[in-house]
């Protein structure tokens, strides 16, 4: 255990991690306020003028892309090979789902940085990377808001109800290939992710199991008839067999397996852990008392929000050392908090580049992950191309934001003044230098600080 964190430092961790930034009026009512009050408020039910502010999209069913189509676009003279880039129907397909991928985004980001108690954004953002499921495959922005809605209702209470709703999300049932598995080809991708990704973890299965939760798991089918699309049970395709998972055999229902699942120790253990490496350490695990501390509060009922508090006032949350990198989106969203930077109110075309083109340049777009693994932590961020994403996204940042306190501060304050508006609690020696270098320009000073190695990590 290195060096504990005074109450000041704590509270800004807390405020960083359970949010996306910390400012120094934040701070410093969080710091009068004492920790455990804080964390009370940060975890608590509030009414947020910045949710209501922010209503979510409602993205309609996107245009046919099959046969019947395509001979339509033809009676109208419009024939074009089929697959080719000049295709109509291929054509407006496409742009219509990149149309709801960008707004979709750009509708979450808003939210995120709009919102006043930011803990439910980031919670949602913490459980879609936990059941990672990408637009790219799913091809439905109506689909991929349903479950993100999901993700942020049932993020903070019993965890069996979140699971029970996800294994019958459509998204992920597209994502995983599971509306199509029937008792004569039972898909196992579901099955083999629910327990080794979602649930469990790996070593707490056998490959059997996920056989014979695989057949537990079929004939449930999307029904993309309606928008947004609904989950629906065919028993006709369904194989009632009694199945032997995990040690105990019965006639489960895709519900009841979960429930048997989601009671078992290991499961307990798993979803702490992942949680764990997400708010207070990727490079340390839990040792045996810090994971039983953390179990036991998350319990018998698998209280989620419980099972948080317990991470934030576990020691090693104190612990001085326990940096983590911040993840893209936690980056350009307290960037974009710190400035008074709306993604919305920005002109589309700018929007597109200080926003979308940053995150796609860094990895880490909301609503596609890369695999159902979910993104990367920790160092991993950090590469030379990131870095120069990061200096193109503050250039273009500071273009757009008002930095008249910055303007109207000295060049020897602005240094200060920029360190506690980003929330980093300080700068070491060499970007103070850089700083102090830079401090007679406002916005080439403020973009130097957006890149400086302090703000890339949540302290």
């Amino acid at each position: 255990m290195g060096r504990t964190l005074d109450t000041r430092a704590r509270v800004t961790r807390l405020l960083q991690r359970a949010g996306f930034d910390a400012g120094a009026d934040a701070v410093d009512a969080a710091a009068r306020a004492g920790f455990d009050a804080t964390l009370d408020r940060v975890l608590g039910e509030a009414v947020d003028g910045g949710v209501d502010a922010t209503p979510a999209p409602r993205p309609g069913p996107l245009p046919p892309r099959n046969a019947e189509a395509r001979e339509k676009q033809k009676g109208r003279g419009q024939d074009r090979p089929v697959g080719s880039a000049s295709d109509p129907v291929r054509k407006a397909y496409r742009q219509a789902l990149r149309e709801q991928r960008e707004e979709l985004t750009v509708w979450w980001l808003d939210r995120m940085v709009a919102v006043e108690h930011p803990w439910e954004e980031k919670r949602t953002l913490l459980w879609h990377n936990h059941w990672a499921t990408s637009i790219q495959k799913v091809k439905s922005g109506a689909a991929m808001l349903q479950q993100n809605e999901t993700l942020r209702r049932l993020g903070g209470g019993d965890f069996r109800a979140l699971a029970r709703a996800m294994v019958v999300d459509p998204a992920l049932m597209v994502w995983l290939d599971a509306g199509g598995s029937t008792a004569k080809a039972p898909n196992e991708n579901l099955a083999r992710e629910l327990m080794e990704l979602f649930v469990l973890g790996v070593g707490n299965y056998t490959e059997t199991d996920v056989r014979q939760a695989a057949a537990v798991l079929t004939g449930w089918t999307v029904d993309r008839s309606k928008n947004p699309w609904e989950a629906r049970f065919r028993s006709r395709r369904h194989d009632p067999a009694p199945r032997t998972v995990v040690g105990v055999k019965a006639g489960f229902t895709a519900q009841t397996l979960v429930d048997h699942l989601v009671s078992l120790p290991d499961s307990h253990a798993h979803v702490a852990a992942r949680m764990w490496r997400a708010l207070v350490s990727a490079e340390k695990d839990p040792d045996e008392a810090a994971l039983g501390r953390v179990t036991a509060a998350y319990g018998k009922q698998r209280d989620s929000t419980a099972m948080f508090r317990a991470l934030f006032t576990d020691a090693a949350f104190s612990d001085a050392d326990n940096v983590l990198v911040k993840q893209p989106v936690e980056y350009v969203v307290g960037s974009l908090r710190a400035l008074g930077v709306r993604p919305s109110e920005l002109p589309e075309n700018v929007r597109r580049q200080v926003v979308i083109r940053t995150l796609s340049g860094l990895g880490q777009v909301p609503f596609a992950p890369e695999s159902v693994g979910g993104w990367p932590a920790g160092a991993a961020w950090l590469t030379t191309a990131a870095a120069q994403v990061r200096i193109g996204f503050a250039e273009a940042l500071v273009r757009q934001a008002d930095l008249s306190d910055v303007e109207r501060a000295s060049a020897g304050e602005r240094p200060e003044l920029l360190a506690r508006k980003l929330g980093t609690g300080g700068w070491g020696d060499a970007t103070r230098k850089a700083l102090a270098a830079s401090a007679q320009d406002p916005r080439k000073v403020t973009a130097i600080a957006l890149t400086a190695p302090e703000h890339l990590v949540l302290s």
